[in-house]
């Protein structure tokens, strides 16, 4: 055995540490990780609007790859460091734990990775440049992948202040680097509806798109947001306010409804206007005081019978749409990019206040309180029927592959290791026939379903578990739903949905994306829900055979690789049973040449949205997107 000794510890110095190990810091190196590089910038822009100077932000998706925020802030500091010797500005681009943020002079509350962000992004961009206004000058300095290769200039005279950083993500850190213009508006229409006043540009070079975000009223306009055109059951109801707790400075802003038209709750948590998408003591504040403020109500104003029981938790927040932000110095975080808030500060601040105000809502609005309270009831009875149609599900061994067998028409595979297996939910028997002959047996199983299944965002959980689609789909991933879900009874490491590449098999795949996002969401924030990517066409020319995703990779291919070739026979494939086997096995079910898209939340979030707005009861903001978006539409198939 070798010697361990001194010269085997590995010292990194710099940023180096943050290039060796990207995924510390940002999370990942996917999209997903890749799209933080933008939110730490922007966070330390609307740090400086928290901070009471900077009203206006710009972000711009260059046309070169690379990404600039801009804002009207202070600036950041361009004289040297008493300690350091080096400009504050090179200072917090290229040295960790260096930021204002520490200071609570500078900044009482604050977003970002605690003073790491724009160092981080600095370390994993080929090449960064910052602009700084302040002190009736303009000066520039650059970066390349952590080290200052452009020193502090100065290079002119300019009024005002801010700050522009732009960056050029490192190909050789992250799978992709391309940006995607709908993820940034979403994250930064967030932003500005959780920053009244506060105005957000995003401009996109690369396709000329532009758009403003700002909103006047704040959550309350973000609650309306998450409503998605349904009717609220009572006026939002708004809470905001300002104190010491314990010491310290903090600041709450609430904004909650219930609707009928929701079945499970939608609630959006922020800390320091940084989404905490694992929620936290913040949401378990708001959560308790909603469960204890209600129950007293309900028994006080005899809304609630003698004879029943205190309603739950889950009762109470069926249908609930709220927004709770709070803004705290030094908050604790699980996690470097901030998932979940562990400040036990916030547990308790957070459900006084909520506590206080919504009692003090009920006691001036009792008749709508009354209507809350009848909402929650109606949930208690749905919720014990789902529970006895489980229970009897269970029984007859729905949810149970040991004690009822797997679906009849799966075609499962031989392998009993999850880790290497894969189930194909395919659209229709034509598509199972053709992707049961071209599987790899001992890895692939296929499920093909009939027709649409069942919309699982109107329809409650007792319907849903009576469908026999999705009995069958349930019965075959074997984790059950809901409550009942259980991770360690999954049966296949890859659940991949593979539909037509039409209107109808967006459709499913739409409906099939909801029902894994409302009742599985684990599954989809543990990495196992894809899409299948089949081609749209087979060009061939003798025995030159190539396939084509789109009509512009159809077009690029007969330019490129068909090149100076006549009657090449273009085949549009309709659907996936128009595909032999081989075909199939070629395009789409081959690991070795296959394409995958893997689902997240977000998608998945983005995707049951869509669905909402073009197959819920509304039909106003269904008009209004049609009109906004017919003039994308092409070859329409009628």
């Amino acid at each position: 055995m070798s010697e361990y000794r001194a010269k085997h510890i590995a010292v990194l110095k710099g940023l180096e540490g943050v290039r060796r190990r990207p995924a510390m810091y940002i999370g990942s190196t996917d999209a997903r990780g890749l799209h933080h590089l933008v939110w730490e910038v922007v966070d330390n822009a609307v740090d400086e609007h928290l901070a009471g100077h900077a009203g206006a932000i710009t972000v711009r998706l260059r046309d070169d790859g690379g990404c600039e925020v801009s804002d009207d802030g202070r600036g950041i500091p361009v004289d040297e460091h008493p300690t350091e010797k080096l400009p504050a500005v090179e200072l917090a681009l290229t040295t960790l734990h260096a930021g204002g943020k520490f200071d609570r002079q500078s900044y009482a509350v604050s977003g970002g990775l605690h003073g790491v962000g724009v160092s981080v992004v600095n370390a994993l961009s080929t090449r960064t440049e910052v602009e700084v206004v302040r002190g009736g000058h303009r000066y520039t300095i650059a970066f390349e992948r952590g080290p200052c290769t452009d020193p502090l200039r100065t290079v002119g005279k300019r009024r005002g202040s801010g700050t522009t950083v732009r960056f050029w993500p490192d190909p050789e850190i992250f799978e992709t680097t391309d940006l995607d213009h709908d993820t940034v508006a979403q994250r930064l229409r967030e932003t500005a509806l959780l920053n009244p006043g506060l105005e957000i540009v995003l401009i996109d070079e690369r396709d000329g798109r532009s758009v403003t975000f700002r909103f006047k009223h704040g959550l309350a306009d973000f609650v309306r947001d998450l409503l998605h055109g349904r009717e609220p059951l009572v006026p939002t109801i708004v809470l905001h306010d300002e104190r010491d707790w314990e010491g310290f400075p903090v600041a709450l802003d609430v904004a909650f409804t219930w609707s009928e038209g929701f079945h499970d709750d939608r609630l959006r948590s922020y800390v320091n206007v940084v989404r905490t998408s694992d929620g936290g003591t913040h949401e378990e504040g708001f959560r308790r005081a909603l469960t204890g403020t209600l129950n007293r109500f309900g028994r006080e104003t005899n809304a609630l019978a003698k004879k029943d029981p205190n309603l739950t938790g889950d009762d109470i927040r069926e249908g609930l749409v709220a927004v709770v932000s709070i803004k705290l110095p030094d908050p604790q975080f699980e996690g470097q990019t901030k998932g979940r808030l562990g400040s036990t500060v916030a547990r308790t601040y957070v459900e006084q206040v909520v506590s206080e105000s919504f009692a003090a809502w009920l006691a001036a609005n009792k008749p709508k309180g009354r209507q809350i309270i009848k909402r929650a009831s109606v949930a208690a009875h749905a919720r014990q029927a789902a529970r006895a149609a489980r229970e009897l599900t269970r029984r007859k061994g729905l949810l149970d592959q040991q004690s009822a067998g797997l679906p009849g028409k799966l075609a499962d595979c031989t392998s009993r290791d999850p880790s290497e297996t894969e189930l194909y939910v395919v659209e229709g028997d034509s598509a199972g026939g053709s992707s049961k002959a071209a599987r790899d047996r001992h890895t692939q199983a296929i499920l093909p379903l009939r027709g649409k299944v069942l919309n699982v965002e109107k329809a409650q959980l007792t319907k849903v578990l009576a469908n026999a689609e999705i009995q069958a789909l349930v019965k075959a991933v074997g984790t059950g739903v809901g409550d009942a879900y259980d991770h360690d009874r999954l049966r296949y490491d890859k659940i991949i949905l593979m539909a037509d590449a039409d209107v109808d098999g967006g459709h499913i795949t739409t409906l099939l994306l909801t029902f894994f996002y409302r009742l599985t969401p684990a599954l989809i924030d543990k990495g196992h829900l894809y899409l299948a990517q089949p081609p749209l066409y087979q060009l061939r020319k003798g025995s030159k055979v190539a396939y084509a995703m789109s009509d512009a990779e159809r077009e690029t291919l007969i330019r490129r690789d068909f090149k100076g070739q006549t009657n090449v026979e273009v085949q549009r494939f309709k659907g996936l049973g128009e595909m032999d086997a081989e075909q199939l096995w070629t395009t789409t079910m081959d690991p070795q040449r296959r394409t995958l898209l893997r689902v997240n939340i977000e998608e998945a979030a983005r995707a049951d949205e869509l669905f909402v707005l073009l197959m819920g009861n509304q039909t106003d903001p269904r008009r209004e997107w049609i009109v906004a978006n017919a003039h994308f539409a092409q070859d329409l198939d009628v």
